[in-house]
């Protein structure tokens, strides 16, 4: 079958289990081969990343400006704060949790690779810093918001929309591709230095954790849109089985947005609110991913023995949730718009750690993109009940 056919969460399984093989039983020259082309890659998403940041914050911030007043800043608001109640509670979860996971074998583990180096390194600087790239992306991305709300600024909205399709592109035509490659260089690394099982044997009962916290929180979801909406909870999440499952195979919210909108109306929701709230929230809510990615995170930094504390954490999920608003519809594009932020909790976005991360949270991608688009249509509910009561009875 070729690669083309084949998803990228069964070719990255396939790169970790190669890798693994590669690590144990072949010499270290070879290893180094494939440590080599992990130290560019890693090297090419440190330039890659600012770039990345001013294409999709600004263009998604910018694109907030569509919308119908009073409904666009309720169902932003709601899914803003879905999405960091969700990270909270995937904190709350880990840091109660996953250090009895990871007891006696966090100090043991170097995710440095040691006794592994690259045959040779090609010195790739960042355009732009980090920082400045977040700050340009968001003054830019507010400004251009405030200008369309007064029937200006499309010529320079176009521009950073075209900008963003074309870092959406080779996103998704050379690094996603190479991705694996990648993943199989780091695992390779990993089982040469003799971490790698110690390392999945704690990620197999964290994924278990992260299964438990998505159903957790899509039955939270529906039961209090089953309460304001006098609905059966359990119809509701029946309804959404479809689209659940869509969002599984395609990996992608956006992709998945004209099942799910039968599912919302399959529930009852007006339609205008459906035709609304589901492509909009498409973009702008991510409970699952952030469920997923807290989780990942949390276990990296309790295996690095890295600060994690809620001070550290809260901000960063802050951030987070308006840095996946600009998330692109393809899979992996979650934990690639997470990773200019890094920093924030002491992460290497293009080191070991970075690399380990990515491969962690796309291997539970198509879940966590499943509660997010199931999420979508419990919003639309709770949309629908503030249109009736408050808009529609206003007029």
């Amino acid at each position: 079958m070729s690669s083309k056919k084949l998803g990228l969460v069964p070719r990255l399984i396939i790169a970790i289990i190669v890798g693994i093989l590669i690590g144990q039983f072949m010499p270290l020259w070879i290893v180094r081969i494939f440590k080599t082309f992990s130290t560019f890659f890693g090297s090419f998403l440190s330039f890659f990343i600012p770039l990345m940041i001013v294409g999709f914050v600004v263009s998604g911030i910018a694109k907030l400006t569509e919308g119908a007043g009073k409904l666009l800043g309720f169902t932003a608001i709601v899914s803003y704060v879905s999405t960091i109640v969700a990270g909270t509670f995937s904190y709350t979860v880990a840091a109660n949790l996953y250090p009895k996971l990871v007891s006696g074998i966090s100090q043991g583990i170097n995710f440095e690779g040691k006794d592994v180096a690259p045959y040779f390194t090609i010195p790739l600087k960042p355009p732009i810093d980090v920082t400045a790239a977040i700050i340009f992306a968001f003054m830019m991305g507010i400004t251009i918001s405030i200008m369309r709300s007064q029937k200006k600024g499309e010529t320079t909205f176009n521009l950073f929309a075209e900008y963003e399709e074309i870092i959406s592109k080779i996103l998704a035509g050379f690094v996603i591709p190479l991705l694996p490659f990648h993943i199989l260089g780091i695992f390779s690394e990993m089982a040469y230095s003799g971490i790698v099982f110690k390392v999945l044997g704690v990620f197999a009962a964290i994924y278990l954790c992260i299964f438990a916290m998505h159903y957790i929180y899509m039955l939270v979801m529906f039961s209090i849109a089953g309460g304001i909406s006098k609905k059966n909870p359990f119809t509701l999440i029946k309804n959404q089985i479809p689209a659940y499952f869509t969002a599984v195979g395609t990996q992608s919210s956006a992709a998945t947005i004209p099942v799910n909108i039968q599912c919302g109306l399959k529930n009852g929701t007006s339609p205008e609110i459906v035709d609304f709230v589901v492509p909009l929230c498409a973009t702008i809510h991510l409970s699952g991913s952030m469920i997923t990615l807290t989780s990942c995170i949390m276990g990296v930094l309790l295996l690095n023995g890295m600060p994690h504390s809620f001070s550290i954490m809260f901000p960063f999920l802050c951030m987070l949730g308006i840095a996946m608003v600009a998330a692109p519809g393809a899979p992996g594009g979650a934990v690639m718009s997470a990773l200019p932020f890094l920093f924030l909790i002491g992460i290497d976005a293009q080191g070991p750690l970075g690399s380990l991360l990515i491969a962690l949270y796309i291997t539970q991608d198509s879940f966590g993109t499943a509660i997010n688009v199931s999420g979508d249509n419990a919003i639309a509910i709770y949309v629908d009940e503030f249109y009736k009561k408050y808009i529609k009875k206003a007029a």
